[in-house]
């Protein structure tokens, strides 16, 4: 019931924004996010705001939606079915669930065009989409597995927490830090390669939730007290810091000492500031700023008919104990 409420209320908020785009005889250029409820995509929320404050003469409008919740992989998918069957100029889409998204738009077969952002589909799929604007997801594991390895040169025993099951991008963060911690390609699960050992329960999903993902390191760190090493791959438990502060004061003494390591993505203020006060010892984060400010661009060039680049990445900014750097001053 509360999905279904959710969905009626983002199509009405689409349909507000598609009658003030027709009103003001402007093109849509939409991106679609995972949900609405994550931090981190209100970074590219503010892009395209950004972006639209300084084309105001534009004959363009930059959409920024998704579902309610980050957990609602078929609402997500819902939105994008109605954008593209009412009219889009462009659609720019992070998809949480990527084979399901990629059916849909296959279905669909939009004669507009269609990039991914944030997450792209399978490999398989993406012929569905002209490029991918944001993260190289596979070097974000590979910098967060060379932190690791600094605090930790003999490896140990890791848990590793991802998102949702089927999210391209997340995935993708996994298989880096696994290959490079455990010095080949293509390792499913660490078994004590590069003296690395993924724990029994992990890793564990979090769904993009951060009451989860914070419930799920407290369980971890209780079960396994002698834990080496917590990835988070995403950010998901930093973005609550209270619960994220509630459940790092029980191992304080722990990752003073650094006998348990946190490494997480992204670097957003909480984050910054967790860094800051000792609750991980590095932070691997993306542009999301970057990316919703430059999408519309990009939209604009694929409608134009311009060749534009595959894929197109936005870059990284790696903080730790050495070097602060980004979550110095943010």
């Amino acid at each position: 019931m509360k999905t279904t409420i959710a969905y009626l209320a983002t199509a009405t908020a689409l349909v507000a924004l598609a009658t003030a785009a027709q009103a003001q005889d402007k093109k849509t250029l939409a991106i679609v996010v995972k949900g609405l409820d994550n931090p981190f995509f209100e970074q590219i929320n503010l892009g395209c705001q950004k972006w639209m404050s300084e084309n105001a003469d534009s004959e363009y409008q930059c959409l920024y939606t998704g579902p309610a919740s980050s957990a609602d992989e078929a609402g997500e998918v819902q939105i994008v079915d109605d954008l593209l069957t009412s009219g889009v100029a462009a659609i720019a889409i992070s998809p949480s669930n990527a084979p399901a998204m990629a059916n849909r738009v296959r279905e669909i077969a939009p004669d507009v065009p269609v990039m991914t952002i944030d997450a792209d589909f399978l490999e398989a799929d993406r012929d569905l989409r002209t490029t991918y604007l944001g993260t190289d997801n596979y070097l974000m594991g590979v910098k967060m597995a060379e932190e690791a390895a600094k605090l930790k040169p003999e490896g140990g025993t890791v848990c590793l927490q991802l998102g949702n099951v089927a999210a391209d991008n997340i995935n993708a963060r996994a298989q880096g830090f696994r290959d490079t911690a455990g010095g080949a390609e293509g390792i499913e699960r660490l078994a004590g390669e590069g003296g690395w050992t993924e724990i029994e329960g992990c890793p564990v999903f979090t769904n993009d939730q951060a009451d989860l993902a914070n419930q799920q390191m407290a369980d971890t760190f209780i079960a396994n007290p002698d834990l080496d090493a917590f990835i988070l791959v995403g950010g998901w438990a930093q973005f609550a810091p209270q619960a994220y502060s509630q459940v790092t004061d029980q191992v304080m003494d722990k990752l003073n000492s650094k006998e348990l390591i946190i490494i997480a993505g992204d670097t957003l203020p909480p984050q910054t500031q967790a860094f800051r006060d000792g609750r991980s010892h590095a932070q691997v984060g993306q542009r999301p700023f970057e990316m919703g400010y430059k999408a519309p661009d990009v939209m604009i060039q694929l409608i134009e008919g311009q060749t534009v680049e595959d894929p197109l990445y936005t870059g990284l900014d790696v903080c730790n104990q050495d070097d602060p750097g980004f979550c110095k001053d943010n």
